[in-house]
């Protein structure tokens, strides 16, 4: 069967790829940096290979005789770097496929850094002579934990995003497509947009959210001045704060305004509802 390397294996997205490819029983290696976390996260007797985006010696031996990857990487100011070794690594490797997770919005020359990472990253898988499905996702449900601070101590969720409607997708549905992809449910060469079952404001967001925590939470947009500042005090790094702010705003122009059916067309079930999220992967963080 189709060896798959999966990267970002203990992300958000990439934890779900690979409990599902282990439930279907394809083999697979979770790339990543740090083993011991890596067993933490996955759990006993994950198939885990060591390396890392910024030595492409470890890549090559990573990716030796896969079939497939998942390639996710994470924001950084190297992004489109990293993406490039991997790329060239599944290209040694002989992979018959590489499927990328992008983002709605993705262009290279785009005024906000993500996107344009995102589009340099994509436009580099084209032009790399391997075959290809780029997956285009939404503004990930994931995103809201880093409100469960604030939820917390005053019930509320501080954000940029004003009345932006948006089709924001749980993770979950992200790492099915991915896995339906490599598992040969898309032809090579297609980019889909995966979204979740409806654009909604952060208003109703936070009333899903209020149902499904059992506990107030109440929007409140700030300027985007302010949510900068305030992730810069909280200790983030000033690209990484300046490119969130530039995801909202993007938000605001209506990057993320239409659901889209891929989730659909790809897994053959609809994708989640922000409640499903809200009661599944929040709720049981929310009194740690």
């Amino acid at each position: 069967m189709t060896t798959v390397v999966v990267t970002g294996a203990t992300g958000n997205v990439g934890r779900h790829v690979v409990s599902e490819l282990r439930r279907r029983g394809v083999p697979h290696r979770a790339l990543t940096r740090d083993t011991e976390r890596a067993t933490v996260v996955l759990g006993p007797g994950a198939d885990l290979v060591q390396g890392d985006f910024a030595d492409p010696e470890s890549l090559r031996t990573a990716f030796a005789g896969a079939e497939q990857a998942f390639l996710i990487c994470a924001n950084d100011p190297r992004q489109l770097e990293n993406a490039a070794n991997a790329i060239e690594a599944a290209a040694t490797a002989g992979a018959r496929r590489v499927v990328l997770l992008s983002t709605v919005g993705a262009e290279v020359g785009a005024a906000k850094t993500f996107a344009d990472q995102h589009g340099r990253i994509e436009h580099h898988l084209r032009s790399a002579g391997i075959p290809y499905v780029i997956l285009r996702s939404g503004f990930l449900m994931s995103n809201l934990l880093g409100s469960l601070p604030t939820i917390r101590q005053v019930g509320q969720i501080f954000l940029p995003a004003d009345e932006a409607r948006v089709a924001m997708i749980d993770p979950r549905d992200v790492a099915a497509c991915a896995v339906a992809v490599l598992c040969g449910q898309s032809g090579d060469g297609e980019t889909h947009v995966i979204t979740g079952p409806e654009a909604i404001t952060f208003t109703e967001v936070a009333r899903h959210l209020s149902t499904a925590l059992g506990r107030t939470a109440e929007y409140t947009p700030v300027p985007d001045e302010a949510a900068l500042a305030g992730m810069l005090e909280a200790g983030m790094p000033a690209w990484l704060a300046e490119g969130v702010v530039g995801v909202f705003q993007l938000l605001r122009e209506g990057a993320n305004d239409h659901a889209t059916d891929s989730v659909l067309q790809l897994t053959g079930h609809d994708p989640r509802p922000v409640a499903d999220f809200a009661r599944d992967l929040m709720a049981p963080l929310l009194t740690r």
